[in-house]
């Protein structure tokens, strides 16, 4: 049952990207494919192995290194001048990255609409047309929306990445390969169940939804990772309740720091930060029963070398938060790594 899905607890930007990377370095001696669910509405950020920075919003952060195939499923949603960008600047292998010819193709025309539309006023929305491409594609050329639907099999600029990527998948799986569904955005923002509706996205974002999207069946999964930060976000505007919201200075204050404020990598505007929300961290558990739960922006609360030292700031908020959520399994202080956690310490620092 050789599949991981990695799916964020809270409003996105939990560092997915990052952990779905650690995951990929951690299989080096099988083959890996990483699958990319959802559209282009959120950055994935991770460093490759040279140190470089990467802000993606097409390809999948997990790719950074080169060494995966990369599959767009049925399920996800493309913007082919983004994708095509992303890949010029990743000057990643052309062979190995595979389309659903099901996969729906943004338009331009999707993104006028939900600027006209006013929702990326109204609910925050980042207005990359992922949204009305959704709409579109459950409309199916209903008469009354005037909105199209174009797939991917049928879009010139995509044409040579057209796989039947059902049966690759099926014979990679056969073959014990690993996949890594890279899932987008947040528990939070989840159209049916994070319960912040119609401040929400277009889709499920939760594992399961990202499994269904990626056209797999549950048999086949054997891990789930559920990643969250110590202070969640929200995106600018009236994007929706955020519990205990703060000021970057409040956060900076508490640890001494400054230069912690967080843009959005879509539009670039200045994200709202608030207190960690227990319950709505329980309620992601709940639906997405993980196997493991990896707490990241920890260098917020302090330093790593404070970790395992009682009284700490790191250890006390630690210890207040597996006290109100389970288990924490990893634990990010940076960009570059996790740290694996037993929940007394330090075990061993992995990725770049």
């Amino acid at each position: 049952m050789p599949v991981s899905i990695v799916v964020g607890g809270q409003f996105g930007s939990e560092g997915k990207g990052k952990v779905a990377l650690e995951l990929v370095r951690h299989h080096p001696r099988s083959a890996v494919i990483v699958v990319r669910v959802g559209g282009p509405n959120s950055g994935h950020t991770a460093y490759d192995r040279d140190g470089k920075k990467w802000a993606l919003r097409q390809m999948p952060a997990a790719c950074v290194d080169k060494n995966v195939d990369v599959v767009f499923p049925a399920g996800s949603y493309i913007e082919p001048e983004l994708l095509l960008r992303e890949i010029a600047e990743l000057d990643y292998p052309l062979d190995r990255i595979r389309i659903s010819p099901f996969a729906r193709v943004i338009t331009a025309e999707h993104r006028d609409w939900e600027r006209q539309a006013g929702i990326t006023k109204a609910i925050g929305s980042t207005g990359s047309g992922v949204g009305a491409a959704v709409l579109a594609a459950v409309a199916r050329n209903a008469e009354n929306l005037a909105l199209s639907s174009p797939c991917a099999g049928k879009t010139e600029l995509l044409r040579s990445f057209i796989h039947d990527v059902g049966a690759y998948l099926d014979t990679a799986l056969s073959r014990n390969g690993r996949v890594i569904i890279e899932g987008t955005q947040g528990f939070g923002l989840s159209l049916l169940d994070g319960g912040f509706w119609p401040q929400a996205t277009a889709r499920c974002t939760t594992a399961a939804g990202a499994l269904a999207e990626a056209g797999l069946s549950p048999r086949v999964v054997d891990n789930v990772t559920l990643v969250l930060r110590s202070y969640p976000i929200r995106v600018a505007g009236e994007s929706g309740p955020l519990v205990g919201e703060l000021t970057w200075e409040e956060v900076g204050k508490r640890t001494g720091k400054t230069g912690l404020e967080e843009f959005t990598t879509v539009t670039q505007t200045l994200r709202r930060v608030g207190e960690f929300d227990p319950h709505l961290v329980r309620r992601a558990i709940s639906a997405n029963r993980p196997d493991h739960v990896v707490l990241n922006h920890m260098d917020y609360i302090g330093e790593q070398e404070e970790l395992g030292h009682r009284g700490s700031a790191v250890q006390n908020f630690l210890d207040r938060i597996t006290s109100e959520i389970g288990a924490v399994h990893g634990l990010g202080f940076s960009p570059m790594g996790v740290v694996k956690h037993d929940g007394e310490g330090r075990l061993a620092t992995s990725g770049a």
